[in-house]
Parts: structure tokens; C-alpha cells; sequence
């Protein structure tokens, strides 16, 4: 990596912990006017200061992102389809590199979606990515999509996906945690982030993902919905930060959630 690739890189992967916290608000793009996401802006505001990086498209970069902000921008930059629409497999690079390079962002972001009849399609994309990636020194998040199918979760495919996406360049990987996540961060070789995925049932169960999946090789987490639909969003936000870079227990990062969210929503 050049200097300039390695320097956007370490300002969303942390050089003091080696771990980051990424917020992902990028749902909008095939979900529409997601609960609690409606507005982005309101959404936005008061998490953006505890994130490490936010994820979101260039629209709502735009228009709901404070321009002031010192917060790292990954850009979600592929898209094309919809909830309602036959695939959201079927997704095609939708941002220039020089837009990017005009919103200032420090990594772009994309879906692959390995197994489906849009595998070509969606791998080619990240390919052609990393390339223009190598040639700005900006780095490429690979996220290994399961689109619907979220029965796909499993160790043996997210290693294949996660390799597949090393392998064409990717400089880091977004992927789902499953049983014998260590065998899928073993087998890539650039670090590995965990989605949020939908929305768990309780706080703990938030905590708990988080702390197994850095417990078990990942870097950190991109994480939304389990943070901005929590009732407490601020709260959590705040205690998903102390697994990640300050090592905090299960139960040492829910008594601060406990702590804090009587304080601010």
C-alpha cells in the first residue's frame, strides 16, 4: 500500500487499538425510509462523534452530514436495486471515484454477493474498484452480501466470500459472525469487520456479538440498526466502543449501557 492508501486506512482502523467502530447508515439505498432512519440527519447527529468511521451513501452524505464532522467517511457507492425488486443481488457501481475524491472520504464500500446468478456481476465490480482504489489510494471495504438469504450465514461461505474479496484486492472485509468465525478471519488475509445484521432482541445480545466476534479475529464492527433503533442509541454506541477498544466484559459494557442511558437518548 502507498502512503496515502495507508494513512485513509489507519483513520478508520484505529493505529492505538487496531480495532474500529463503524456506523453504518447506508440501509436507505435498497430499504427506503428505514424505522429510525427516517430522517438521517436527526439519526446521525448525536452518534456521529463516537463512531470511528459512518457508512453511509452520497446522498445522504449531502444532505445529513455535518461537513464540519471529523469522523472518516466510508461510501457506500454500489447499488441499483430494492427490497421490493426480484434481487438485490443484481447491483452495479453507482458513484464515481472522482466524486468520492470530491466528498473527501476515506474508503469506498461495495456488496459481492458470492452464489448468486450476479456473482460475475458484483465480483467484476469490486475488481474494477480496487483497481481505481490502487490508482487514488483510497481503500475498498468488501461486503459480503447474503442479500435475502440470510441462511447463508455459515463459517464455510463467508470464508469463501471473504477470501474471494481479498484475493481480488479488497483492503478490508465486512462480513456477517457465525459459529467458527476464527476459521473465516483465518482464512483472509486483510482485516475483517462484522455487520450488525438485524436488529437483536436485547442490549446484551448486542454486547455479546460484539465481544465474540473481536474475541474470535475481527477488527471491529459496522454496526446500525442494533445501535439506531436501540431506545438508547447514544448508550450503545458508547458501550459497543468499550468492548471494542477498551477490552470491557459482557457485563462491564452492559452496566455502563445501564449507566449511561438514563442520561441521553
Amino acid at each position: 500500500m502507498d502512503w496515502g492508501l495507508q494513512n485513509r486506512l489507519a483513520r478508520i482502523i484505529r493505529p492505538a487499538t487496531g480495532r474500529t467502530v463503524m456506523l453504518a447508515v447506508d440501509h436507505g439505498y435498497f430499504l427506503g425510509p428505514t424505522s429510525r432512519l427516517e430522517d438521517p440527519r436527526e439519526t446521525i447527529a448525536p452518534l456521529v462523534s463516537y463512531a470511528d468511521a459512518l457508512m453511509p451513501t452520497r446522498g445522504v452524505l449531502r444532505t445529513s452530514v455535518d461537513p464540519k464532522t471529523q469522523t472518516p467517511i466510508v461510501l457506500r457507492v454500489s447499488g441499483g436495486t430494492s427490497i421490493i425488486g426480484p434481487s438485490l443481488a443484481d447491483e452495479e457501481i453507482t458513484t464515481t471515484f472522482e466524486e468520492a475524491i470530491r466528498m473527501n472520504v476515506s474508503a469506498v464500500a461495495l456488496s459481492i454477493f458470492v452464489g448468486t446468478e450476479y456473482e460475475h456481476q458484483t465480483l467484476m465490480n469490486l475488481a474494477d474498484l480496487v483497481n481505481e482504489g490502487e490508482t487514488y489510494g483510497i481503500p475498498v471495504l468488501a461486503v459480503t452480501a447474503v442479500g435475502k438469504e440470510l441462511g447463508k450465514r455459515d463459517a464455510r461461505f463467508l470464508s469463501l466470500s471473504c477470501r474471494i474479496a481479498a484475493e481480488l484486492g479488497a483492503h478490508f472485509v465486512k462480513t456477517y459472525y457465525c459459529e467458527d468465525f476464527e476459521k473465516v478471519v483465518g482464512g483472509c488475509p486483510v482485516p475483517v469487520v462484522i455487520a450488525g445484521g438485524p436488529k437483536l432482541d436485547t442490549m446484551k445480545d448486542v454486547l455479546q456479538l460484539t465481544h465474540d466476534a473481536i474475541s474470535r479475529g475481527a477488527v471491529g464492527v459496522d454496526m446500525g440498526r442494533n445501535i439506531w433503533q436501540s431506545d438508547h442509541p447514544v448508550a450503545a454506541i458508547q458501550a459497543v466502543r468499550a468492548i471494542v477498544h477498551e477490552k470491557y466484559t459482557v457485563k462491564k459494557a452492559l452496566d455502563l449501557f445501564e449507566g449511561l442511558k438514563g442520561k441521553r437518548k
